[in-house]
């Protein structure tokens, strides 16, 4: 098949570059050329902006195009206008955010929607990204009737991915000593290896599938100790998990999800269940999962090769850490 690409170079584009070519595609990436712009060079580029720049894609034609880098609706309808008469299927990435909230466990792809009063803006915040993300589906939608598939990710993780998020575990598991851990051991969580959810992405456009698909993993569920203790196993260096209180952290004015991205769901009543997500209709379509260890173990190898000194996108420095586990010590924490 001919698929294009729009990014392609970061994180889970390049991901599904590497899918499609185990698969024998044919790939065209088109994006600004500003990141990685050495990566796969044996492959079709078109450079250009796709906000306003997109006429390098006239007069061409795709079975698939994959849109990895979706946030405003109003740049999402360009592509997708522009793209309506030249590629079978529209495959939009888009996030379990668009949904309104997660009350309730297992939230399903018929779940209300978020929205936004912020439909024309130019920057993405914690209070318009949902919003935003449903508006871009629906844009593509309304282009490509019966032509669109839409895919709502959880919290991806693995080698390249730039938010650090996921990673922080791996890394301060890989560096040893004391770990500080807003929370609980016994919370839920979920994420998706960004390998299985590119080549789930890839067979599904094989298949011509339309329609809506949530996408977390892992296949069952799993608690926040067993991930922080699966780090460990695999660190070469000793660690030890320390516990803490997150109304500990917020009184020394650090958010507990500047370290946890579950935590959010233990404060705001919206956000309770977003580890419980509803995703059957994914897994009978043949997405299937890695085990933990070999999405930690490849994570860690990837994150031992990056500078010691990186400027990390999400933690905090080690200095604080130990501070704050000194501090919880001095009040009688555990």
């Amino acid at each position: 098949m001919r698929i294009l690409i729009l990014g392609g170079t970061v994180f889970l584009g390049r991901h599904l570059v590497h899918a499609a070519q185990e698969r024998g595609h044919t790939l065209t990436l088109f994006n600004r050329g500003q990141r990685n712009p050495d990566l796969f060079p044996e492959l079709e580029r078109l450079t250009g902006d796709r906000d306003g720049g997109l006429d390098i894609l006239d007069r061409r034609e795709w079975d698939a195009v994959i849109d990895t880098c979706g946030y405003f609706p109003r740049v999402v309808r360009q592509s997708a206008e522009k793209l309506a008469n030249s590629v079978r299927r529209y495959v939009f990435i888009s996030s379990i955010s668009a949904y309104a909230h997660f009350r309730e466990p297992y939230t399903a792809e018929n779940a209300p929607l978020a929205t936004t009063n912020e439909p024309d803006a130019t920057k993405v915040t914690g209070e318009n990204y949902g919003g935003l993300k449903a508006l871009c589906e629906q844009a593509v939608e309304e282009n490509l009737p019966g032509r669109a598939l839409i895919i709502r990710p959880g919290y991806i993780v693995g080698r390249y991915d730039p938010s650090d998020r996921f990673t922080h575990w791996v890394f301060r598991a890989r560096t040893g000593g004391d770990i500080l851990v807003p929370g609980d051991a016994t919370m839920q969580v979920e994420y998706i290896d960004v390998r299985d959810l590119a080549e789930w992405t890839i067979r599904l456009v094989e298949q011509e599938e339309t329609g809506v698909f949530n996408a977390c993993g892992p296949q069952t569920p799993l608690t926040l100790g067993t991930l922080l203790e699966t780090c460990q196993a695999l660190s070469p260096l000793p660690s030890r998990l320390r516990y803490v209180a997150p109304e500990f952290m917020k009184a020394q004015d650090v958010s507990p999800d500047s370290l946890n991205i579950w935590w959010i769901g233990e404060e705001d009543a919206d956000f309770k269940y977003i580890s419980y997500m509803d995703c059957r209709k994914a897994q009978a379509s043949g997405l299937t999962y890695r085990s933990l260890e070999e999405t930690v173990k490849d994570t860690m190898e990837w994150d031992s090769s990056r500078p010691e000194d990186l400027e990390r996108r999400f933690g905090i420095p080690r200095e604080r850490e130990e501070e704050l586990l000194r501090l919880w010590d001095a009040q009688g924490g555990a």
